[in-house]
């Protein structure tokens, strides 16, 4: 009973706990929707109040920008009131500045009217003149136009001719002797010594009783060496020396090479002689191309081919009428340099190209054809400029040359190859040249007499005038040269110079 008065306690608990759970929740919610509802209330009055100064705010933004755009407005025709203003004046001080000129318009055209009128008065006078000189003279218009013309171009030609000739003569002139001065220049800047070639080298040796040794055992060993190198020795009584002699300066070099080494070595017998020889053709061939190198830092090229390099070491064993032509080609390479840089040249092209304008010589023994030629084409298989290969081919007159530089390479060779004691022949073959030189030269039509003059270098022709007249003098310089180039070998090169002159005389009685 008691258990079951607890329960009910109990349950009478829990019900009283739900009834006041829902009371307490009810009044809460009523609670919150209430705050909820004055915050709402709240939030629109602030919203109505912000709306207000809104608006009011945007009133006055509009009316401020109305009246700045009054003000503007007001400023804007303040402004085009003054530049009307400003207009109307200016177009009054124009239509002022106007009645003057159009007054001076209407005194000029009354001018043109009477100078009309006057025109027309002399042009009637000179219709008048002109009938009456036609009468005179019994010419037409035409025909007194006519001889007056040619009147005039008569004399206009003699001043022109008289004034061309004087003007050619002071350029020759003046060319000549700048041109003296400037060759002139470069040879007495470059001064440098002729070696005169020879065809024989001598080895010095220790005793003479190397000789015995160097001939060998019936001659063996002179034999070896001869035969390997293509050079002769000779042994005679010159004391502790011996002869090597041949015309091919690269054998006797190579033969006295291989001699040297083998006195130094002193085993001397046709093996060594073998071994010596193959080994002094490479160090030949060494020195070759040491030269050939020497060469090009002289002059100051860069970038040459090595094959070129080589070409041109060859030269140093190469002469032509005893001159040497590497130091040839060097003379002629520094005259050339100077002489372009007096005239404002190309001073490291006719550098290059006169360093390089024998070239053909070093393989002229192999190919056919002019040097000159054979150079321009090695020239050109190794890349050089149409410049240069111009150059090299035009320096002895097989082309014609095309620059400034080419002139003067061609006049640097010659300078070279004239300097005393640079080239040498003998008296009979001196005499037998210029005796052809004259042959030639005289084996044309036409021709009086015909001298070798200045040791062979010019040819002067007189011809017959009644026979010859200026054009035809002009063919034959040419023709001889042609000629002797097609015929003689000479050093250098060789002025052709043909002179025809008409005498008319006369007496006075």
């Amino acid at each position: 009973m008691e258990f079951l008065i607890g329960v009910l306690g109990l349950g009478a608990c829990v019900l009283v706990g739900f009834a006041l759970g829902y009371v307490l929740r009810q009044y809460l919610g009523t609670s919150k929707v209430k705050a909820a509802q004055e915050e709402a209330d709240r939030l629109i009055s602030e919203a109505k109040t912000k709306q207000k100064e809104m608006l009011l705010e945007a009133k006055d933004e509009v009316f401020s920008l109305l009246r700045e755009g009054e003000d503007e407005l007001k400023h804007r025709r303040s402004r085009v009131r003054d530049q009307e203003e400003r207009l109307h004046n200016r177009q009054e001080a124009l239509e002022r500045r106007l009645e003057p000129l159009e007054k001076r318009e209407r005194s000029l055209s009354s001018q043109e009217a009477r100078l009309k009128s006057i025109e027309d008065e002399l042009e009637e006078l000179k219709r008048k003149r002109v009938e009456e000189l036609e009468v005179v003279s019994s010419m037409t218009r035409d025909e007194a136009r006519g001889v007056l013309l040619k009147a005039v171009e008569d004399e206009s030609r003699q001043d022109m001719a008289r004034v061309i000739r004087e003007v050619e003569q002071e350029a020759n002139e003046t060319a000549a002797r700048q041109a003296r001065k400037i060759i002139s220049e470069a040879i007495q800047r470059y001064a440098s010594d002729e070696v005169a070639e020879v065809t024989v080298s001598s080895v010095d040796l220790p005793s003479d009783e190397l000789k015995g040794r160097i001939i060998g055992r019936g001659g063996r060993n002179i034999r070896a060496l001869e035969n390997a190198a293509g050079v002769d020795l000779i042994v005679d009584d010159t004391p502790e020396a011996v002869t090597i002699s041949s015309f091919d300066p690269v054998r006797r070099e190579v033969a006295r090479l291989a001699l040297t080494k083998l006195i130094m070595d002193g085993r001397i017998h046709p093996g060594r002689l073998e071994q010596a020889g193959s080994r002094a053709k490479k160090e030949g061939q060494n020195m070759i191309k040491e030269e050939g190198e020497r060469a090009v830092f002289d002059v100051g090229v860069s970038g040459m081919h090595p094959e070129l390099v080589k070409l041109l070491g060859r030269l140093k064993y190469r002469t032509s009428y005893g001159q040497n032509q590497l130091e040839h080609s060097l003379q002629t390479a520094h005259l050339a340099g100077m002489m372009a840089a007096e005239l404002g040249a190309d001073v490291q092209l006719a550098k290059e190209a006169g360093l390089l304008h024998d070239i053909g010589k070093a393989v002229d023994h192999e190919v056919e054809g002019p040097h000159a030629l054979i150079g321009a084409d090695i020239a050109r298989r190794y890349g050089k400029s149409p410049a240069m290969i111009n150059a090299i081919g035009a320096h002895h007159g097989e082309e014609e040359a095309q620059s400034v530089e080419a002139v003067l390479v061609g006049a640097a060779d010659a300078i070279s190859g004239a300097r005393p004691g640079a080239r040498r022949e003998s008296l009979e073959t001196y005499i037998r040249r210029i005796k052809a030189l004259e042959e030639v030269a005289g084996s044309f039509q036409g021709i009086g007499e015909c001298y070798a003059i200045q040791a062979g270098r010019e040819i002067r022709i007189v011809v017959k005038p009644e026979q010859l007249d200026d054009l035809a003098i002009l063919r034959l310089s040419k023709d001889v040269a042609r000629k002797v180039e097609e015929n003689l070998q000479y050093p250098g090169q060789i002025k052709v110079t043909v002179i025809r002159e008409t005498r008319a005389v006369d007496y006075a009685k």
